[in-house]
């Protein structure tokens, strides 16, 4: 293979590798930051030996590249100002799909996959268990190759995929909740917030519904999850009034309805993702962060 059919096979596989190293690690930077050193190798190994599952190879070793910046990037995060949330993915609803030369069928596959509350979950798992259940589950990455990115024998990686479910279950939504139920209950729930209707907002909101805002130590957001129906409403009903002059408009968010607002300078201010679950919205995410809205 030619160096110029190399890197035409590469590109044509590098929206599938930022998926993987953006679910490994929840931020789309430090993701394409990974595949394009992963690049730089391949070439390297072309050199030495060819090689020739470029898809395997692809995956492993942007895989085994991602877990590292994983834990360490772990380290940072427990040093974070407040609560820590991943980077969004943010599309205009009337912007043509990312990644055109994918097979749209795989395309959709993989944007239903890394939704944001999923990655928010993902959090909680340690970087094994993260890298065995996204690998394994999402993109059906069999465990004996698994195993060679996280060091650890197949029937561990099992355990460690199996552990993982259980948690990620735990923490996202109960029943698969479709487009349409989605769009209808966030619609419903911007037109309130917009209009600043308290009443409607809180009737849209699961009684036990969870708001977590990351300003990264640098804008300011809540420093712990705000907690039940009234107290969201009357924080997301504050941070309109605190913001009067943006622009709020609706955006898909890791491919679901989501809010995104600009200030007066055309600057990204917020990024906030909506999880539905029985009708209502039961978590609310807000990137106030400046670093994770340049995107």
């Amino acid at each position: 293979m030619s160096g110029d059919e190399l890197a035409a096979a590469y590109g044509a596989l590098r929206p599938r590798l930022v998926r993987v190293a953006y679910a490994i690690l929840g931020s789309r930077a430090e993701a394409e930051d990974v595949v394009a050193d992963t690049w730089l190798r391949l070439v390297a190994q072309q050199e030495r030996e060819p090689v020739r599952d470029l898809l395997g190879w692809g995956t492993v070793a942007v895989s085994r590249a991602a877990v590292d910046v994983l834990r360490s990037a772990r380290v940072r995060r427990e040093q974070y100002v407040g609560p820590w949330l991943p980077e969004p993915e943010v599309r205009d609803l009337d912007a043509p799909p990312a990644g055109g030369g994918q097979d749209p069928a795989d395309r959709v596959s993989l944007d239903d996959s890394v939704r944001y509350a999923l990655l928010v979950a993902l959090e909680q798992l340690t970087p094994a268990e993260r890298t065995a259940w996204v690998l394994h589950d999402l993109f059906a990455v069999p465990f004996a190759e698994v195993a060679q990115v996280v060091g650890r024998s197949p029937e561990a990686v099992r355990t460690l995929a199996s552990r993982a479910r259980r948690r990620v279950a735990d923490r996202t939504p109960r029943r698969e909740v479709d487009r349409v139920e989605h769009d209808r209950v966030v619609s419903a729930f911007l037109g309130a917030a917009a209009g600043g209707d308290l009443h409607g907002l809180v009737a849209l909101l699961d009684p036990d519904v969870v708001l977590t805002s990351d300003g990264g130590g640098v804008v300011s957001a809540a420093r712990r999850p705000v907690l039940g129906s009234d107290r969201v409403a009357r924080f997301l009903d504050g941070l309109r009034r605190k913001h009067p002059d943006d622009v709020l408009l609706p955006v898909e968010v890791n491919g679901r309805l989501g809010l995104a607002g600009t200030d007066g300078a055309g600057r990204r201010t917020l990024v906030a993702s909506f999880t539905v679950d029985g009708g209502l919205v039961s978590r609310v995410d807000i990137v106030l962060a400046p670093a994770k809205l340049g995107r």
